[in-house]
């Protein structure tokens, strides 16, 4: 057996192997945030009632507006326009128990004084109650919350 020969195999097929990974790994990554992130503005009105504006340009949602009418955060913030396209990005106001952003937009789960406001590609949910996605639509939430923290998965 000749070893130049397998030596220039060898190499051939690294070769080869490298270029198939980095065309798949590119393909894959352009399709995982081709569609971009959800767009969240935080605000509060005069009295400090929270409120949320969602957009989502690719998925035409647009000023889709969340509130919450009998609950007041004491430390009013100036609107704050947040793009949800890593994990690292946080919300101006609540938390955000849940968000998986493997495929963007992802699916992102915000508890806002007890309420559970959950942003899903196909469908918004209020307090676990599925809403249509309508551009300009106001929402208004009150009342008790049923935001339920998850268990955490021992695994």
């Amino acid at each position: 057996m000749n070893s130049e020969g397998f030596g220039k195999q060898v190499v051939a097929v690294f070769v080869l192997t490298l270029i198939i990974y980095v065309v798949g790994f590119s393909w894959l990554e352009h399709r995982r945030v081709v569609k971009g992130p959800w767009t969240v503005a935080f605000a509060t009105d005069d009295a400090g009632h929270p409120a949320l504006t969602i957009s989502h340009t690719s998925l035409g949602i647009s000023n889709v507006t969340v509130r919450i009418s009998d609950q007041a955060i004491t430390n009013r913030l100036p609107p704050t326009v947040v793009s949800f396209a890593t994990v690292t990005n946080t919300p101006a106001f609540g938390e955000m128990p849940y968000f998986d952003a493997t495929f963007l937009p992802g699916a992102l789960t915000f508890n806002l004084l007890g309420h559970e406001i959950e942003l899903l590609p196909r469908t918004l949910k209020l307090d676990l109650q599925e809403q249509p996605w309508l551009n300009g639509t106001n929402y208004t939430l009150s009342g008790q919350g049923k935001y339920q923290p998850r268990k955490k998965s021992r695994y």
